[in-house]
């Protein structure tokens, strides 16, 4: 299974933005051994799309969990698929902080997401207060129970220790390995044999650097990039490392 390597852009880039995601889809990076993933914001998922040539995959960053509405200045999952978008992320520890979103909003956004054809990276991940009262195992398993959808199909989780993203702290590789394993134990646990199948990438302060090291942990199917995804001479380094 090849290594993914997904980009978030979070509220960051201009028209002129997407020259990168053309840049990272003419590298020839996307192969059997690395997949290309990006979630631009809303506004150039479309030029994204027609950019990417079908050598990356393009994805947005939430969507609401209703397919329409009086939902105003929200984006449905439908809206993305008619996009082209192949992706969604949804529970980002962001949303999470920002907009009051629980474990139960991120699982109906997740059924929305897999119901409009979308594969979905859910997130979940331990704060610094709550990893230091040694809770990372307990928080993690109540943010699956609450926040998985029905079915293992079209289903990647990430897993982001929130005290990590974008303060270049990380995570010990022996520390991100115990997760993952966690991870993988709650899955098989809901899922049985399926949860075998879902892919769980490390998200937090990954940068060329470091990445050949994460991607060489037990479990870790790839890596959610945040900063380091904005140019392609910087995820294309990411994805270079990957064994």
């Amino acid at each position: 299974m090849p290594a993914l390597i997904v980009g978030n852009w979070k509220m960051n880039g201009l028209g002129e933005a997407v020259a990168e995601i053309a840049e990272m889809a003419g590298s020839g990076a996307s192969s059997r051994r690395v997949g290309l993933w990006i979630a631009p914001p809303f506004t150039l998922i479309d030029r994204a799309v027609i950019v990417s040539a079908g050598s990356v995959k393009i994805g947005g960053q939430d969507c609401h969990h209703k397919d329409s509405g009086a939902h105003t200045g929200c984006v449905s999952a439908p809206m993305l698929a008619d996009l082209g978008a192949g992706f969604v992320i949804v529970g980002h520890s962001e949303r999470r902080r920002d907009n009051g979103e629980r474990d139960a909003d991120v699982r109906a956004k997740a059924m929305a997401g897999k119901a409009a054809g979308l594969e979905v990276i859910l997130c979940i991940g331990e704060t610094r207060d709550e990893r230091d009262a040694g809770e990372t195992n307990a928080v993690l398993s109540a943010q699956l129970a609450g926040s998985l959808p029905d079915d293992a199909e079209a289903l990647i989780i990430a897993y982001e220790p929130v005290w990590a993203i974008g303060t270049g702290l990380v995570p010990t590789l022996d520390d991100v390995a115990a997760a993952h394993a966690h991870i993988r134990s709650q899955l098989v646990a809901r899922y049985g044999a399926a949860g075998h199948g879902v892919r769980i990438l490390y998200g937090g302060s990954v940068t060329p650097a470091n990445a050949a090291d994460l991607l060489r942990v037990a479990d870790v199917g790839g890596v959610l990039v945040g900063g380091a995804s904005l140019t392609a001479a910087s995820l294309l380094a990411i994805a270079s490392a990957a064994p």
